[in-house]
């Protein structure tokens, strides 16, 4: 997918709308080239590898399916096929609320555990690395014109 950040009659103006379109658009870039380049190293997505990250931060290393759907940005069926997903990579599992048994909670397994001790700190070099060569790894954006983005954002985000 190919989004043009400006041209003839593309351009958003000036203001918090065309900063966050800018600020959006290359938060999706560099999304894309995480998800490329941890699928290539680890055979798992970006959004399977937020989700480790999450479950294994949670309390007894488990995290409610609908609490984990909120924190990657999914809906709940959606959530459902990824613990589906990293259940038959060996990576989590489903377990059940002992409370009301309704409850379904993503656990991470011994092999989630390895993959994220293995891949976190290549991942925290794979993003500075994209983020520090921004304009040579998207070239389709004028870094100049991101970090103005990024400045006003971070203006009203925090004034």
């Amino acid at each position: 997918m190919h989004m043009q950040t400006s041209g003839p009659g593309t351009s958003l103006g000036d203001g918090a709308g065309a900063a966050w379109s800018k600020v959006a658009a290359f938060a999706s870039a560099v999304d894309a080239g995480l998800d490329k380049w941890l699928a290539d190293a680890y055979r798992v997505g970006l959004t399977e590898f937020r989700a480790l990250v999450f479950v294994s931060q949670a309390p007894d290393k488990e995290l409610r399916v609908n609490d984990l759907a909120q924190r990657v940005g999914l809906n709940q069926s959606s959530a459902t096929r990824l613990v589906s997903r990293l259940e038959a990579k060996g990576l989590a599992y489903r377990d059940t609320c002992p409370d009301d048994g309704r409850g379904v909670y993503a656990a991470i397994t011994e092999a989630g555990e390895a993959l994220l001790g293995e891949a976190r700190e290549p991942y925290e070099a794979r993003v500075r690395e994209l983020l520090g060569k921004a304009s040579t790894h998207f070239p389709q954006f004028d870094a100049r014109q991101l970090g103005g983005a990024l400045n006003e954002i971070g203006s009203i985000v925090a004034p």
